[in-house]
């Protein structure tokens, strides 16, 4: 059933601006506003927007990589012969030239925003210089060889169409979060020519909920970026394979321990770009990184090319191609390595194809030992490579059913894709378990924020100890004796009262009730009823802060205080859960589009 959206003008917008907007273009902004299949067309232009993005940015990075490398032809960069020393010294050079890019664009000191932050914190609003530099700094990495894909530029670009359109329109919040999964899902779709993929990627990935208000907007976006790269001649970056044997009951209990080893190494994989870039922050100047990083590429390489680039041509020869064992682990060693050396050492770019990469080869080497156990094939191959590179990058990327439509989308084989999906969840079980994140937002969370997913949480942070609190407490001297606080303050006039002493700041909170029940000593000071003395809070506290705050503290209530220890308000617990509660049921209504 198709989702009402009421026809609203723009939401605090100053009058006088407002009448200088032409007619048609209110009405178009309305008409956007208030109907599904006006929403859905501009998701589908958004999708295609960014399918467009994703083969000029792809096209410029593979012509610097054939510029810098002197590649023949359509060959690319990690399915190249041997590269020579000259060659090589492209990389410390690519660090060189990403120094001086950050530099030229002035990139600025605080942390750029990506599409999953932007969803999960700031409503979908994305900025243009910020996404500029990450698709910049991207393609600089990828085009002088660095060990890292161009997804993070294709879908932010994507994404940053969608937010942008939905600024331009004056979009709800919700939908502007749709529009920019929209966008990153298309691009996702136009690389890899997987729409159901790129779909999925939006859902999981930057929307973080499949939801009904999504589906269709999604879907259009993804379908129009898919078409676009189509037309235009782009080969995607996805592995067509014949579909292997059909997978039975004891597969699936076999690639359960593959998913298991790839959750394990996915793990390994993140914790060493993290460790490596805090160490070589703390240890190396900015400027310098990259280019220490480029000359630590160079031995990597000079083992095997496929180590470069995303290695889009090292998937394709591998998983075509009968390899020695120890070829294999020698590759996957490696490309690991150059990954860790490119993304700790400050070269901009994700793991996303990386991650499919490894994945296939550490699948191969399964397949080989459990044959070598056994002393007999177990498991098919390219299967077991398949469904290795979905349980890795699930374990690294996240996107159980992105990764499987993938797997679906490459093969055709239903059969097959059914043990990926049961690989897939057991892998992002693992990793859910033993480490909580995914690789972008495990980087987030190196930076000091709590999110574990796009989903938006940002009505938590703006709801704070400051906005919840009540003013006008009845506050009174800690030193007064309780005969005198139950004249000040009989039953029925308020039910708590703040101390504070002699220098004005807060002593704790009195129940009055404690005050008049029997058996107190009248004479004591109030303070000897106090509690919550060690316990208050701050004003910018958000509201995960605040309801941790009341059940270290035990208590029903809690004092707000300013830097100096002096009384601003008081906030209840009940009242706490309460807005929690509102707000909850207000942001699960805009994920189902009932606005």
């Amino acid at each position: 059933m198709a989702v009402m959206r009421p026809v609203l003008l723009l939401p605090n917008a100053n009058p006088r601006l407002f009448r200088r907007v032409p007619a048609w273009l209110r009405w178009l902004r309305q008409r956007v506003r208030g109907s599904e299949f006006s929403f859905i067309a501009l998701a589908l232009v958004a999708g295609m927007a960014a399918g467009l993005a994703t083969v000029v940015i792809g096209g410029i990075a593979r012509t610097m990589q054939h510029l810098l490398f002197g590649l023949p032809g359509e060959m690319r960069l990690s399915g190249a012969p041997a590269l020579n020393p000259l060659q090589l010294l492209v990389l410390p050079a690519g660090g060189a030239m990403l120094v001086l890019f950050s530099w030229a664009v002035r990139a600025r000191r605080r942390p750029l925003v990506d599409a999953v932050e932007a969803n999960a914190l700031h409503g979908g609003r994305m900025s243009k210089a910020d996404s500029s530099v990450i698709a910049g700094q991207t393609m600089v990495s990828n085009g002088f060889g660095a060990s890292v894909g161009l997804e993070a530029a294709y879908a932010q670009i994507g994404a940053l169409f969608g937010s942008l359109a939905g600024r331009w329109f004056s979009l709800r919040r919700a939908d502007m979060r749709i529009l920019v999964g929209a966008g990153a899902g298309a691009a996702i779709a136009a690389a890899f020519g997987a729409p159901i993929a790129g779909a999925f990627y939006a859902f999981e990935i930057v929307i973080g909920a499949y939801t009904p208000a999504a589906i269709a907007p999604v879907a259009a976006a993804a379908l129009a970026g898919a078409q676009v790269a189509q037309r235009l001649g782009v080969v995607p970056y996805i592995v067509h394979v014949q579909p292997g044997p059909a997978i039975h009951t004891f597969g699936y209990l076999v690639y359960a321990g593959l998913a298991a080893v790839c959750a394990l190494f996915g793990i390994v994989l993140m914790r060493a770009v993290a460790l490596v870039e805090g160490a070589a922050r703390a240890r190396l100047p900015g400027w310098a990184r990259p280019v220490l990083g480029g000359l630590l590429l160079m031995p990597i390489a000079a083992f095997s090319p496929q180590v470069l680039s995303a290695g889009h041509s090292a998937l394709h020869i591998d998983m075509m191609s009968v390899l020695p064992v120890s070829f294999i682990i020698g590759v996957l060693l490696a490309k690991s390595l150059a990954s860790i050396v490119s993304l700790g050492f400050g070269f901009r770019g994700g793991l996303f194809f990386a991650s499919l990469f490894l994945g296939t080869l550490v699948g191969h080497l399964y397949a080989n030992f459990l044959a070598w156990i056994v002393g007999v094939p177990i498991l098919d191959p390219a299967n077991a490579s398949l469904v290795g590179m979905a349980a890795l990058a699930v374990a690294i990327v996240g996107g159980p059913f992105t990764m499987a439509m993938l797997v679906l989308e490459a093969t055709g084989n239903f059969s097959l894709t059914g043990a990926v999906l049961a690989a897939c969840l057991v892998s992002s079980t693992i990793v859910r378990e033993l480490f909580g994140y995914s690789f972008s937002t495990w980087r987030l969370h190196l930076r000091g924020e709590t999110i574990k997913s796009a989903r938006d949480v940002s009505w938590t942070k703006a709801l704070t100890a400051g906005r919840m609190m009540r003013r006008g407490t009845a506050i009174a001297p800690a030193a007064i004796t309780i005969a005198e606080l139950r004249r000040r303050f009989p039953l029925g006039a308020t039910s708590r009262v703040i101390l504070i002493g002699e220098d004005e700041r807060y002593a704790g909170i009195v129940s009055t009730a404690a005050a008049f029940a029997e058996g107190t000593d009248l004479e004591a000071a109030a303070g000897t009823l106090a509690h919550a003395t060690d316990t208050a809070l701050s004003p910018d506290m958000d509201l995960a802060a605040v309801m941790k705050a009341f059940d270290a503290a035990e208590t029903d209530e809690l004092a707000v205080l300013d830097a100096d220890a002096h009384v601003l308000g008081i906030v209840t617990e009940v009242f706490v859960h309460r807005r929690y509660a509102e707000e909850l049921d207000k942001a699960q209504r805009a994920l189902f589009g009932e606005q």
